[in-house]
This record gives structure tokens, sequence and C-alpha cells, in this order.
């Protein structure tokens, strides 16, 4: 008997049903199990944006009431009435309000604009706005909202299940300023976003993620701003969904962490070129997507501006097992590449990586119909496909030699590692440390190594030993594209350091 209010949780656990009691449907649910039945006075239909900023920033009457600020003061025996104290603390509120920059109203059960004009009186000088995870129901009332703030840059909107406009937004002029937007967890669609759009015309930040998108449209006149998207955890699935977004003129970042992406692929260019696609993307993230074929990877050297690359936990990674082998394979993969996986590449690791893997592929190159010879070096197109930079690499440093190809057969690569002692002669409060290398390892890889473990700039360090047979002879390591098994190094001797 009496009224109830029918409702489904966000967490599905929390319910009973489906909105059904004894035979009648009252209400649908998304999940058999989500919904509940609660009496009125046990919901929570939330407060106006200015109430909540009040109650969050200590500006409300209770609170004024509460820190003394009555409309009488006593001394000793006589109270004493202060005439015009409201308007007084109303002044001081208004000024503290005309203060706020920032304002972060998250989980304070927002759910409706307030009286119109109410903020736009108050709070003059807000440009950045915290309001996820309350109780805003349409993107009518966010407007609601914003309408009344002049120079709104930044606005975070995230976890509010919302409806959104299913039409054109006939909101002109609300969103004028907005630079950054986040929409994560708000169930909006890809359509949604573009029906939106037009209403964001300097945007340069989008934040999507969680948002069950699976499919992309291309965006035709809006969006062309944008710097930074983030479609994290949106089970896009199909790689040939990026090719919807990759004509954004000003797109810089692109997040796409667990998206479910298994390839990446720019048909309009071939090896050694560059594609027309993402023409200003600088920054990449696919880290825990899908991704098991190397030939994607080699697609990235396709975007003319890309400088940084997250992509661990991804199929592909477990192909090799030495992290470091794997992250140089990227670096010669990658020409352009600056920063991988959060880590700065220093020209020393570059080339040294640049030089093994033309070492590495060498008698596959051979095999493929690769030669010294300039005129007689027609490598095979699987080659090519396989290793679209190797002929470049070739140009850059020389064909690999006989000798060098002898040395990276597998039976020498899994050669005996040698236990050195690292020594700075000259910086006594560094102390000496011990390494296990390869005696296959070049100089140039031991002072990559070096900079990581000493925080050196590889190309200002010079390189000695001291033999343990020897005591008192010092011979340099000059060559760095020698190996340690060239110069004799035996273990138990001595890596002398200095710059």
């Amino acid at each position: 008997s009496g009224i109830w209010l029918g409702v489904e949780w966000d967490n599905p656990q929390r319910g009973k049903h489906d909105g059904t009691y004894e035979g009648t449907q009252y209400f649908k649910c998304r999940h058999p199990k989500g919904g509940s039945f609660i009496r009125p006075n046990k919901a929570n239909f939330g407060v106006d944006f200015l109430t909540a900023v009040k109650n969050r920033y200590g500006l409300n009457d209770e609170q004024d009431v509460q820190h003394g600020t009555e409309n009488t003061l006593v001394f000793g025996k006589k109270t004493v009435e202060f005439v015009g104290m409201d308007s007084i603390a109303e002044q001081q509120r208004q000024v503290r309000l005309n203060q706020l920059v920032d304002i972060s109203v998250r989980e304070c059960a927002v759910s409706r604009a307030g009286q119109e004009e109410e903020i736009s009186r108050t709070c003059t000088n807000i440009r950045h706005i915290n309001l996820s995870k309350n109780l805003i129901s349409s993107w009518e009332t966010v407007a609601a909202i914003a309408s009344q703030i002049q120079n709104l840059e930044t606005l975070n909107i995230s976890e509010n299940k919302m409806k959104f406009p299913s039409t054109p937004s006939s909101v002109s002029g609300v969103f004028s300023k907005l630079r950054i937007l986040a929409l994560n967890q708000t169930e909006i669609t890809w359509a949604e976003v573009l029906l939106c759009a037009p209403g964001w015309p300097v945007l340069e930040e989008l934040y999507l993620t969680s948002n069950n998108i699976t499919v992309l449209e291309r965006p035709e006149n809006v969006l062309q701003t944008l710097k930074l998207l983030d479609l994290s955890d949106n089970q896009l699935l199909d790689g040939d969904q990026l090719h919807r977004v990759a004509h954004l003129p000003r797109l810089e970042q692109l997040i796409l962490r667990n998206t479910g992406i298994s390839s990446i692929h720019f048909p309009d260019a071939g090896f050694g070129c560059k594609t027309k696609m993402f023409p200003s993307l600088k920054h990449l993230a696919i880290n825990g997507n899908k991704i098991s074929q190397w030939s994607s990877i080699n697609e990235l050297e396709k975007l003319p501006s890309l400088r940084s690359l997250q992509c661990h936990s991804n199929p592909v990674m477990d192909t090799e097992k030495n992290p470091e082998t794997l992250r140089q394979l990227i670096i010669a993969k990658i020409g352009g590449l600056e920063v991988l996986n959060r880590s700065e590449i220093l020209p020393d690791e570059r080339k040294g990586a640049e030089l093994d893997y033309r070492k590495i592929f060498g008698n596959d190159w051979l095999a493929a119909g690769g030669n010294c010879n300039p005129e007689k070096n027609k490598p095979s197109e699987e080659f090519l496909a396989a290793h679209p930079r190797y002929l470049l690499l070739c140009l850059k440093y020389g064909a690999p030699e006989e000798g060098e190809l002898k040395r990276q057969q597998p039976s020498t690569l899994k050669n005996q590692l040698l236990t050195l002692t690292i020594k700075c002669p000259e910086n006594p409060e560094q102390k000496p440390v011990e390494k296990k290398l390869p005696e296959s390892m070049t100089i140039q890889r031991v002072k990559g190594l070096l900079y990581r473990l000493l925080k050196i700039p590889g190309s200002e360090l010079k390189l000695s030993y001291e033999s343990s047979k020897l005591e008192g002879r010092e011979v340099e390591l000059d060559n760095d594209l020698k190996p340690l098994q060239f110069y004799s190094i035996e273990n138990g001797d001595c890596v002398l350091v200095r710059w």
C-alpha cells in the first residue's frame, strides 16, 4: 500500500528483481536483478548547484550561525543586537563566492541548476567545475548551469547517468569558451557526442572513457579544434574504427587503452611512406589491447608526427622474453619515437637499437635477396613488409658485413655472462657496482646501460677496463660498435667509468 519508487541500482548486486512484483511489471531494468522498490522518504532527490557549492565551501546560512554570525552578542550580562548583520554576512558570502575560480562539487548530490541567474550573480569568476558523480539526469541541466558561467573552460560531468539530445543541440554560446570536457561513464554514444559537438567550438580535450562506445563516425565540421581524445575502456574491437577520427587536423594525443583493438593499418601509405591520417598525432596510447602482430607496430612508422608511444600489455609484447630486446625492436621499427612507455629514448640508445636490429635480421635480409652491392640489393616484398625500415638503416649505417652477421648466430648470442665490477674513479661517492653482462654486448649498449644506472649522458662517457690478471694496466674501450669480447675482457675485470 502507499507510494513506492522503482529504482535501478548502478551496482546490480544491490537489487532484488527486474521491476516485477507478483506478476506485474512496474518498471524495466537492464539487469534482471538490478531493481528494488523503496519508499520516497528513503530517496535523495539532490540539491541545486549553488547550495552544493555553499555546503562544500562552508558558505551556507547554517554554518555561518554555527560559527557565531548571529545578530546578537553578549558582553558580560548585557546582550547587544547588531542591526544589519544579516546583510553584512550575505555580502561576505558573496565576496567569497566571487573569489572561487576552480570548484569541485563531486558527489554532492547536485541534481538541478537552481533559480535562474542565481549562479551568475554570485559566482562570477568560475572557470573550472568538477560536477562528477552527482544526480544530474540530462544534458539540459548541464547547459542550464553552464549558461550562467561566462568564462567556463573546464567541465567534468563524469559518472552522471544522463540523457543526451537525440536531435542537433539547440544550445548555442553556452560552451563557447570550453576547452576541456570529461564525459566518462555517462553512457553517451558517439552519435550523441557529434550532436552536441557544434556547441563546443573551441574544445581541445575530450574524455569519453567507459561509455560502451563500439562504433565511431567521422566528425563533419565539428571537433576540428580537438587536441586530445580519450576513448579508453570502450570496446571498439575493429582497428578500422580509428580511420573515422583519423582526419581531425589538430589531434595530438589519442588514448586507446583497453579498447579491444587487435590491429592497426593505414592503407593509404605503402612501405617507407607516411600516411595522411592523424597528421598532427604526437602521443599514442594503445596499452592493454589485443595487438598480436608486429605488422601493427610497423604501421605506426607511417604516422608523420608520432613521438611518444605506450604499448605494453599487448600479446605482441610476449613474443620476446627479454624486455630490453623488445624495447630495442620497437625503437628500431619507429624512427621518430622519442619516448617509449614513458621512458625517454636517448640518441645513444636509438643508435644501439638500430645497429643491433640491422645485424640481428641481416641473415634474413641476405636470404630474401639483400646484397651489399646496391645494384643487386633487391630484398623480397615479404621481407620489406616485415622490416620496412631495414633498407633505411643500411643506408644510415652501411650494410652489415659478413663478420658481423656470424657473431649474431644463436649459438654465440647465448654466450656466457661476464661478472664485472663498475667503478667511477673520479667520483669516490659512487660506490662500485657488480653487474653481469653478455660478452657479445657492444660498448654502445654498455654505455646505454650505465646511463640508466648512473644517470649520466651516454655520449659523455669514456670507458676503460683493468684486468684482474694484469694489475695497473688500463685498456681503453674506444670503439662503440665492438663487443666486450673483442677486448678480451674476462670475469672479475673492472670497468672504469669517466665523464
